[in-house]
């Protein structure tokens, strides 16, 4: 059941909880990039993740299966973590890596490249005017970054992008993010899918395995709503503050709450141990 962020308990106060839950079984973490690794800035160029979250990860990776589940191209997520072993799923887990197999594409993935291309080349032009905003083509959609739009203008950003769907409704479909639109094909796939696909292409037996998922933004809700969703249930964790605008007043279907990047480095650090 859906609840407000204010009303999580927090995932390092209730270390014991969490531990019971993990009791003679093993972690299989994954993990948002943007807004959950890094914090969120005014540009995706200029996410970077720290030394010391990179350790982090590096280190919690030498015990147990770690994925980093991003909206970014799956090789801009290696490139930018910087680290051969973990599983990345970029493109919202579309384009899938892992140190063992290399990499799987899933078929829902495939045959859409005509269309990205058209939207991209659609967006790029009437995208162009508005100063501050940015389209970011990927290998399974186009976004829309807003941001750095004044208030007065970003209602015409989503106008043209509330038009291409209105054109093509049985093509596209669009996620909105943190000041980011997300334009996919129709396809039924996002990150829920992606975990749960995952899960079982690594054969990762749920008798020994449970699934964490650490995430910030509306798309991590389909990761949280999937493993709320399994047997036994999966541990969601909601990175971000309650008094943000961006956040306030959320409802989410993750379990716990991690305010800040040092508590996710903290709490990535204590399953490590």
């Amino acid at each position: 059941m859906p609840r407000n962020i204010n009303d999580l308990p927090h995932a390092l106060e209730n270390a014991e909880d969490l531990e019971r839950r993990l009791r003679g079984k093993r972690p299989a973490v994954f993990l948002d990039y943007d807004g959950t690794l890094t914090p969120i800035v005014d540009r995706p160029e200029d996410a970077i993740i720290s030394d010391s979250m990179r350790e982090a990860v590096r280190g919690l990776a030498e015990r147990c299966s770690v994925c980093v589940v991003s909206g970014r191209d799956r090789k801009v997520v290696q490139e930018l973590m910087g680290l051969d072993n973990l599983i990345v799923a970029g493109s919202h887990g579309f384009d899938i890596w892992t140190p063992d197999e290399g990499t799987i594409e899933h078929a829902a993935g495939s045959g859409s490249d005509e269309l990205i291309e058209e939207v991209k080349a659609r967006l790029d032009e009437e995208i162009k005017p508005f100063q501050g905003a940015s389209v970011e083509p990927k290998k399974a959609s186009v976004a829309v970054h807003y941001r750095l739009v004044s208030e007065e203008a970003r209602p015409e950003i989503e106008q043209i992008v509330n038009d291409l769907l209105a054109e093509r409704p049985d093509e596209l479909k669009v996620t909105p993010g943190k000041m980011v639109y997300e334009v996919q094909p129709k396809i039924e796939w996002d990150k829920g899918r992606a975990v749960l696909y995952l899960l079982e292409t690594l054969e990762l037996d749920r008798d020994d395995v449970v699934p964490v998922y650490l995430g910030d933004d509306v798309t991590d809700e389909h990761a949280f709503e999937a493993l709320a969703g399994t047997s036994p249930p999966g541990v969601g964790i909601f990175v971000g503050r309650a008094d943000d605008p961006e956040t306030a007043g959320r409802t989410t279907a993750a379990g716990y709450l991690l305010s800040t990047m040092p508590e996710v480095e903290r709490f990535l650090g204590t399953l490590a141990r």
